[in-house]
């Protein structure tokens, strides 16, 4: 038997949420609905330009909040990632532990010395995400990789890989050549070994800007793919939803398109298949794929039906965008997990 249902890695981030106007966000010069990375004089500024703002933090990172949906739900969970030796780090190792999940990190933080963008020596930092949430509840992030930049191949853990059932990249990585070299050694890995791959296309910048990256990501075809569908029509080139739908059908053996209050459409052997959403009203977006897939995977890895899957995906991505932050708790978790056991047979 597995030890693990899911293993994954992606970058780690420590989550700061800000209530913003869309007036504000232009201020700011932030490309909303965007991930954009900046380095650490642009977080300085954006930090003075939110100062005195209400804020709320949380471990986040995009596979590390799809890992953590899983093990709240049940399920077993493996994440690699890579944090720096200070309070921050520490926050993000004990937050992943607290969920249930297993980390590289159990074995220590990382600490010594960077380099800044001069090539001067610098203190490592864990990275962290500013997440500029607007009243249509659209999440605009600026991103701080700090020291999740230099994530590499000494993050994997080879026998909790052979011992997964499905391996998981996050598109994020991409954007990092150490990032993505140890993501594509861990695909390596599990694919020796038997074990499923999956991979999200995280946002639509990756496709614009790191397309490679994610093509070697997807090699010869996954198990399991997510995407939106704003990445899909920025993928195909195209906003034809039936072409859309036959090309994005032939990278995975199943593709979860998700398309927000639509619901998702699941892709199978040239098969679709339309599984509503549940009728919310969203407040913050933030996560919503990352909780998608983690609800998915939980339900896939214990042998439901991929529609059941996709329904409870749904729910939990509606559950998630109708509050603030990019996790549900442990008892909303345990609530979601009983009404699917209670739909299952429906």
């Amino acid at each position: 038997m597995p030890n693990y249902d899911l293993y994954a890695i992606g970058n780690a981030l420590v989550d700061s949420e800000y209530q913003v106007s869309d007036e504000q966000l232009a201020a700011m010069g932030i490309a909303k609905r965007h991930m954009t990375l900046i380095d650490p004089a642009r977080r300085a500024e954006l930090l003075a330009a939110v100062e005195g703002m209400p804020t709320r933090r949380t471990g986040g990172g995009s596979a590390a909040n799809t890992v953590v949906a899983l093990a709240q739900l049940g399920g077993k969970g493996f994440y690699s990632c890579r944090v720096a030796d200070d309070a921050l780090g520490a926050f993000y190792r004990d937050d992943l532990l607290a969920s249930g999940v297993q980390t590289n990190l159990s074995a220590g933080l990382s600490s010594g010395l960077g380099t800044d963008a001069s090539g001067q020596a610098a203190t490592e930092q864990t990275g962290c995400c500013m997440v500029m949430i607007t009243p249509d509840a659209e999440r605009s992030m600026s991103t701080f990789l700090g020291v999740s930049s230099e994530l590499d191949a000494s993050a994997l853990n080879q026998d909790a890989i052979t011992k997964a059932r499905i391996y998981y990249m996050e598109g994020y990585l991409a954007a990092s050549p150490t990032g993505l070299a140890a993501a594509l050694q861990g695909r390596a890995i599990a694919r020796q070994a038997g074990v499923a791959l999956a991979a999200t296309l995280s946002d639509m910048s990756m496709i614009n800007f790191c397309r490679p990256g994610l093509d070697a990501m997807v090699g010869d075809g996954l198990d399991y793919l997510f995407c939106n569908e704003e990445e899909s029509q920025t993928w195909c080139g195209s906003q034809d939803l039936p072409l859309i739908c036959e090309r994005m059908g032939q990278l995975a053996k199943v593709v979860c398109l998700t398309r927000s209050a639509k619901g998702c459409i699941l892709m199978q052997g040239g098969q679709t298949i339309a599984v509503p959403s549940s009728n919310v009203k969203a407040i913050d977006t933030n996560g919503a794929g990352d909780m998608f897939a983690g609800a998915f995977l939980y339900a896939a890895t214990q042998g439901y039906p991929l529609e059941k899957a996709a329904w409870l995906a749904n729910q939990a991505a509606g559950r998630v965008v109708s509050q603030v932050g990019p996790r549900l708790d442990q008892a909303a978790m345990s609530e979601l997990k009983a009404l699917f056991e209670a739909h299952r047979g429906a």
